[in-house]
C-alpha cells in the first residue's frame, strides 16, 4: 500500500504529520540521519506498516537508497513531505562560503534530490502530493542561511508545479511564520492539519504556498 514518504521526522512538525497521515490509514517511511529518531518514531506511531529509515540528507547516494528502501516497501508514495532544515542563527559576514553551502544542502538540494527521485513516478501514475516545510516569509537578517533556503524552497515549489503539474502532482510549500510549540498559535498538530488539508485538495482547489 502507498502511502507518505516523510524526510525529517524529528520531534515537532515532521512526527506531528506523521501521525495525522498514519492515522488516515496511509503507510509511512520515516527518514531521519538519527537511528534513535526514526526508530522512536516508528515506535510511536505504532504501525507495522511503518518503516524507519537512516540517511542524511546531504548525502545523495544514501538519501536516494533510503527513498528506494521506502518504494520497495510501499510503492510509488501518494505523497511526500520534506520537512528537513538546518535551523540556525546566522547573519551575512558569520558563515564561511563552505557553512552557506552546508545549509543550503539541507535546505534545499536535499528537497530537490528527493523529488528528482519520486515526482517523475508519481507523475507518470498521475497524482500525488509533494510538500516541504517552508518558513520566514520576510527575511530576517539574524536568520540570513535559513531565509536564503526558504526563498529556494519557494522557486523550488513553483519549478516543481511547472514540470509536474500538468502530470497531477501538487506541489506546495507551508511557510510557518513563528516558533513551533504545542499549545500556541503554532501548534504542530494543527500544523499537521494544513498538509492532510492540501494533499487532500482537488487540482482546481490546488494551493501552491499556505502562509500559516
Amino acid at each position: 500500500m502507498s502511502g507518505l514518504v516523510l524526510v525529517g521526522v524529528g520531534p515537532g512538525i515532521g512526527m506531528a504529520v506523521a501521525r495525522r497521515f498514519v492515522r488516515e490509514g496511509l503507510s509511512a517511511g520515516v527518514i531521519a540521519r538519527s537511528e534513535a529518531t526514526v526508530k522512536a518514531a516508528a515506535d510511536e506511531l505504532g504501525r507495522a506498516d511503518v518503516l524507519p529509515v537512516t540517511a542524511d540528507v546531504t548525502d545523495e547516494a544514501a538519501l536516494r537508497s533510503a527513498l528506494d528502501r521506502v518504494v520497495e516497501a510501499y510503492g510509488v508514495p501518494d505523497v511526500v513531505v520534506y520537512n528537513a532544515a538546518l535551523i540556525q542563527a546566522d547573519r551575512i559576514g558569520d558563515l564561511s562560503a563552505r557553512q552557506h553551502l552546508d545549509a543550503w544542502a539541507v535546505n534545499v538540494v536535499g528537497a530537490i534530490t528527493t523529488a528528482s527521485h519520486l515526482a517523475p513516478a508519481m507523475a507518470e501514475r498521475g497524482s500525488g502530493s509533494f510538500l516541504i516545510t517552508g518558513g520566514m516569509p520576510l527575511p530576517k537578517p539574524d536568520y540570513a542561511s535559513l531565509s536564503i533556503g526558504k526563498a529556494g524552497v519557494r522557486t523550488l515549489v513553483t519549478l516543481l508545479d511547472q514540470q509536474y503539474g500538468a502530470a497531477g502532482v501538487h506541489a506546495a510549500s507551508v511557510t510557518v511564520s513563528g516558533g513551533v510549540a504545542p499549545g500556541s498559535g503554532w501548534d504542530p498538530d494543527e500544523i499537521a492539519n494544513h498538509y492532510w488539508r492540501l494533499h487532500r485538495q482537488a487540482p482546481a482547489e490546488w494551493v501552491h504556498e499556505l502562509v500559516i
